[in-house]
C-alpha cells in the first residue's frame, strides 16, 4: 500500500514535469493541437490507414472524446474516413495531405523542443535522465529487464567496439571468417572519413554503462538512406533493443528527408529479419553468394519513407548489392 509520502512525491513530479515540457500550454509546441490531439495525429501518421476502434483501444481514449477529435480533424481537412471493407460498421481513418503536413510540423517542433531541453544538460546528466525514463517505462509496462538500457550517440572508442564485436559475435554464432570483420572495419572507417551529419548518424545501445548494440544510418544517394551494422549482444537480446535501434534509424532517415531506407542482410539472420519486417521493411530481392567462408543468400530490403505511401512495390528489383 503506497504511503502518503509516495503519493506526494509522484504528484509533485507530475506537476514539475508537465510544466517543464510544456504540455499545459493551450497548444502543444505552438500549434493549435492539444497533447491528446497531437498523439492521435502521431498514431495516424504511422500507418496509411487506421481502424478507429483499434486506435481508441491503443490510446485508451473515451469513444466520445475521440469522436469529437475526429470531427474536428475532418472539419479541418486533416483526415478522411470510410467504412471498413471487413465490417461496414467500423470506420477506417486516413490522414490527408494536409493532415500529414500538420503532423510533420508537430514532429519537427517536438523534436526541436526536446533537443533544446536536452541541450541544457551535460552528457552525464543526459544519460542519467534517459536511464531514469527507461526505469519508469519498465516499471509501468511490466517488462522485466535486467537493467534499463539507453540509446546514445557514438563516442570515441565505440567504433573499435563495433568492429570487434561484429567479428566475435558472427564468428561464434555463424562461423563467419575474418573477411566479415574486415568488411565491417571498412564500413566504419568510411563512415568516420566521410561522415555527413545531415544525412548520417549512428547509435549505441548501452546496458549498465556497457555497449550492447549498435546501428548506423548512412547516405546511399540523395534520396536513399541505408541501415547498416545492426548488432545486439546475445546477453542483451529479448528486451526490444534491436527493434529500438531500428526505430531510431528510421526516425533519423525521415528527418533527414530520405524517400526510402534500404538494407542488405542474409537469410540466416532470422531474428534481424523479423525486426525489419515488424518495422515495415519489404523484401525486394535475394541472391545466393559465397562470402565470409560460407554459401549464403543475400537479401535486399526496402522501407518507403514518403508520407502517405505504403510500399506497394513488393518484388520490384533494385539494382546493386547493399552491404550489411
Amino acid at each position: 500500500m503506497p504511503g502518503d509520502a509516495d503519493l506526494a512525491a509522484v504528484r509533485a513530479f507530475n506537476r514539475f514535469w508537465t510544466a517543464r515540457i510544456g504540455v499545459l500550454d493551450a497548444g502543444l509546441v505552438d500549434t493549435p493541437y492539444s497533447l491528446t490531439e497531437a498523439r492521435v495525429l502521431y498514431e495516424l501518421a504511422q500507418t496509411e490507414a487506421t481502424d478507429l476502434g483499434a486506435l481508441r483501444r491503443r490510446l485508451d481514449l473515451d469513444s466520445g472524446y475521440l469522436s469529437r477529435i475526429m470531427r474536428r480533424f475532418k472539419a479541418d481537412g486533416l483526415v478522411d474516413a470510410e467504412p471498413s471493407v471487413a465490417d461496414a460498421r467500423r470506420q477506417v481513418i486516413r490522414l490527408t495531405a494536409a493532415g500529414r503536413a500538420a503532423f510533420a510540423v508537430l514532429d519537427e517542433r517536438s523534436a526541436q523542443a526536446v533537443h533544446e531541453l536536452l541541450d541544457t544538460l551535460t552528457p552525464d546528466d543526459r544519460r542519467r535522465l534517459v536511464a531514469a525514463m527507461a526505469v519508469v517505462e519498465d516499471v509501468f509496462s511490466g517488462v522485466e529487464a535486467p537493467q534499463p538500457y539507453v540509446i546514445r550517440a557514438l563516442r570515441p572508442g565505440d567504433f573499435g567496439w563495433v568492429v570487434h564485436r561484429h567479428g566475435v559475435v558472427y564468428a561464434d554464432e555463424y562461423g563467419w571468417d575474418t573477411t566479415f570483420e574486415a568488411l565491417v572495419a571498412r564500413i566504419v572507417a568510411d563512415y568516420v572519413d566521410h561522415h555527413d551529419p545531415r544525412g548520417e548518424d549512428a547509435w549505441i545501445a548501452e546496458l549498465d554503462g556497457e555497449p550492447v548494440g549498435c546501428v548506423f544510418c548512412v547516405r546511399r544517394d540523395e534520396h536513399t538512406g541505408q541501415l547498416r551494422l545492426l548488432l545486439v549482444e546475445p546477453k542483451a537480446r529479448g528486451y526490444g533493443i534491436g527493434a529500438r535501434l531500428v526505430e531510431e534509424c528510421i526516425r533519423f532517415a525521415r528527418r533527414a528527408g530520405y524517400d526510402e531506407l534500404v538494407l542488405w542482410t542474409n537469410d540466416v539472420l532470422v531474428a534481424a529479419r523479423r525486426i525489419y519486417e515488424a518495422a515495415g521493411f519489404v523484401l525486394v530481392d535475394e541472391e545466393p553468394h559465397h562470402s565470409f567462408g560460407h554459401d549464403l543468400v543475400g537479401q535486399n530490403w526496402r522501407l518507403d519513407l514518403r508520407p502517405g505511401r505504403g510500399d506497394v512495390e513488393h518484388g520490384r528489383r533494385m539494382g546493386g548489392r547493399l552491404l550489411v
